[in-house]
């Protein structure tokens, strides 16, 4: 991990914890499909496919916390490089450097 992506590790902490907790009210809502005044209206194949999203989300955040947890947070699983503070900024749960991702799309 770069040291600017260290000095910035509590508030990446905090964004993803609060990831996590969003997502899993999201998801909770989303199980009460017609329940909720956001829900309401929704046919079953975008309340699943919501769910569906919010689920890889939730992990996504998860895996986050838990590569924060054995201190491999802030590397890239692909070249072991590490990934710019402004990157995890944005995308806390990146897994891969921006050139990483992009041979991943390739």
């Amino acid at each position: 991990m770069t040291v600017n992506a260290n000095s910035r590790m509590p508030d990446l902490q905090v964004a993803l914890e609060e990831q996590v907790q969003r997502y899993t009210e999201e998801l909770a809502a989303l199980s009460t499909h017609g329940a909720s005044p956001e829900n309401a209206g929704l046919d079953r194949a975008t309340v699943t496919a919501r769910a569906d999203t919010t689920r890889q989300a939730l992990a996504d955040a998860a895996q986050a916390l838990k590569r924060m947890a054995d201190g491999t947070y802030g590397r890239c699983e692909r070249c072991d490089g590490p990934i710019p503070a402004e990157r995890l900024e944005i995308r806390p749960h990146a897994r891969f450097c921006v050139p990483c991702q992009q041979l991943a799309r390739g």
